[in-house]
């Protein structure tokens, strides 16, 4: 069988605009495939460099496939399954920092560049006070980044029009505004000339972001086949889910030029994407956290799975439009359209979600997805949401178990031991509670205010609502309880 490369594919050759941290598969499934079909619409004109940031690992296949490679995209959209497959072409070269460090400074000195994009995960943006200057490259990535802008500062001599856009997607908070801060700081720790300092506040943009796709990776176990089915082998086939989602949080307009949206692609521009996150959070995050230890307690083991069983459909189905989406103040077709998206999300045949995944930390979990949800339900409507107070009996039950061993607390499903893992703090908890009735065992978690800032034992009839459930879990099953109290 061919291989993909340039003989296969007619690739057309475009200013290089993007320089990109990282080669791992969300960047190439999410900004490289959105670029690619911006270039391809017309609406963008740019190829993509590379940069592999860290000391191992290698870029061979990029170089053996002429730095081509196929996305598959494989779930539900709009409620029907759909699969797309797409050769990426927007990918002009391949760097490494550390044996090709000067074609890597070189690249700083582009005229053509004007965006930065980084994945060097939620570790890579840390201010290291060691790094140094003068390495070559620097350790972590805001040093690379920081000398990187230097070089081009110096080289254009402080003009303003060339300064960058940067575009992490790492996944934690503010991830733009962080690396904004690390890299003056740096500035300052290596003492760059005030000039320098100016150029980045004045011509350089840090924007935040929010990022949202499965990304799967290489389908090890279904290459074969679906390389017979492409016609090629590709080593760097990446595969992912049809949902995304890209928010791009900027003090400056950009978007004119980045006109990914113009393309038809799932990208918001905006000044303020918190708004964005919650969404994100209270509906995507806030159902998983909900329905997921209920779901395995009544028998399931996946997500999708889940999905099916018309009782834990029905009971997630009501928590997030009947009692999160209320709460939320974002244009209702908004939400309703997102809501809708995460129950496609959520069918997904090509991804084997598992609930036991999920419920790793489910009480902090719960405090910061599924708890503002809660407090905003009885501030609009004075009332207890009973599908978000059941979720939370229902993880009570889960982490019933009178056992710490290694690290985890050991519970049981119908026999079956499954493992807990928690904070030592939070399994220390139900291990010293084991034996206590529902009705105290109930008052003291609501009232432990390190796992939730706060005695929860103060919200109107909440005490009393998470203590009848516990008990019709305890005698009836979840199932049966969910039944009982019409919560499917």
């Amino acid at each position: 069988m061919k291989e993909l490369n340039k003989n296969l594919v007619k690739k057309v050759q475009r200013p290089v605009k993007v320089v990109q941290f990282g080669e791992g598969n969300f960047l190439r499934a999410f900004v490289d495939y959105m670029i690619d079909i911006a270039n391809d619409k017309g609406f963008f004109d740019g190829d993509i460099v590379i940069v592999k940031p860290i000391n191992f690992g290698n870029l061979d296949n990029f170089y053996k496939q002429d730095y081509l490679y196929t996305v598959s995209l494989r779930g539900y959209m709009n409620g029907e399954e759909c699969t797309e497959q797409r050769i990426v072409t927007s990918l002009a070269d391949a760097v490494d920092t550390y044996s090709e460090y000067n074609k890597y400074a070189e690249l700083a000195k582009l005229d053509t560049l004007r965006f930065v994009v980084s994945n060097t995960t939620e570790a890579g943006i840390v201010f290291d006070e060691t790094d140094q200057f003068d390495l070559t490259p620097c350790k972590s990535y805001p040093g690379k980044l920081t000398k990187f802008l230097y070089e081009r500062y110096q080289h254009f001599q402080g003009d303003l029009s060339k300064g960058l856009i940067i575009l992490p997607v790492e996944l934690i908070d503010d991830n733009g505004h962080r690396l904004k801060e690390i890299v003056f700081q740096l500035a300052k720790l290596w003492e760059l000339e005030e000039g320098f300092v100016t150029w980045l506040q004045e011509a350089c943009i840090f924007t935040s972001t929010l990022v949202d796709r499965i990304v799967t990776g290489f389908p090890r176990d279904e290459a074969e086949d679906m390389w017979k089915d492409l016609g090629y082998v590709d080593n760097l086939l990446v595969t992912g889910e049809p949902f995304g989602l890209w928010v791009i949080e900027s003090d400056r307009p950009i978007k004119d030029e980045l006109p990914l949206d113009q393309a038809g692609l799932p990208v918001i521009f905006t000044d303020n994407q918190k708004p964005y996150k919650q969404r994100k959070v209270r509906i995507l995050n806030g159902a998983h956290t909900s329905f997921s230890l209920a779901s395995y307690l009544a028998g399931n083991d996946y997500v999708m799975e889940s999905m099916k069983d018309e009782d834990i459909r029905g009971f997630m189905s009501k928590t997030i439009f009947d009692e999160i989406i209320p709460t939320l103040d974002l244009p209702k077709e908004d939400l309703l359209s997102f809501a809708n998206a995460v129950m496609d999300r959520f069918l997904n045949p090509y991804i084997k979600h598992e609930l036991l995944s999920i419920s790793l930390n489910s009480v902090s979990k719960w405090r910061a997805r599924c708890m503002p949800s809660l407090f905003g339900y009885v501030e609009r409507f004075e009332k207890l949401p009973q599908h978000l107070s059941f979720s939370l009996a229902a993880l009570m039950i889960f982490y019933r178990g009178d056992e710490i061993r290694n690290g985890v607390l050991i519970a049981h499903r119908n026999g079956q031991e499954y493992q807990v893992k928690d904070d030592k703090e939070v399994l220390e908890f139900f291990v010293a509670n084991a034996d206590k009735a529902a009705d105290q065992i109930v008052l003291d978690f609501l009232s432990n205010t390190s796992f939730w800032g706060q005695d929860l034992n103060k919200v109107p009839g909440l005490t009393e609502s998470i203590t009848g459930y516990v008990k019709d879990i305890e005698s009836l099953g979840v199932r049966e309880a969910l039944r009982k109290n019409q919560l499917v």
